[in-house]
């Protein structure tokens, strides 16, 4: 259950970085990647259709991963955007208690965190 979970996150991971940077890679990363994270093809099915290695699209899917984490290590936009969603997420929460008259200090406190948005 635990590597399936592991998976689930490793996929959810691999997407984000592809949101952000796969256009960075060239069209034949792209179409292979594509077909082995989001289409969850085989390394032989698309060693068959690509005319190469099953090792090859290995080699290649895991070249792309290093590109995107690199990219990521660099321009931390995955982060920027998850710590963003994080924050406005908290800010609604708390005019929904301003809303409900749980008072100013609540709308003190989205003032603060659509100020640490800013500075993102």
């Amino acid at each position: 259950m635990l590597a399936l979970v592991m998976k689930m996150e490793r996929i959810v991971w691999q997407g984000l970085l592809y949101d952000f940077y796969g256009e960075l890679l060239t069209e034949r990363q792209r179409h292979i990647y594509e077909d082995v994270v989001f289409n969850d093809l085989s390394l032989s099915e698309i060693a068959r259709e690509e005319g190469v290695t099953r090792q090859g699209v290995h080699d290649l899917v895991r070249r792309c991963d290093r590109i995107l984490e690199g990219y990521e290590e660099k321009l931390r936009l995955v982060e920027k955007f998850q710590k963003t969603k994080e924050f406005a997420g908290r800010i609604q929460e708390l005019l929904d208690e301003y809303e409900q008259g749980q008072g100013a200090e609540r709308l003190k406190m989205a003032r603060e965190l659509a100020g640490k948005i800013v500075e993102i």
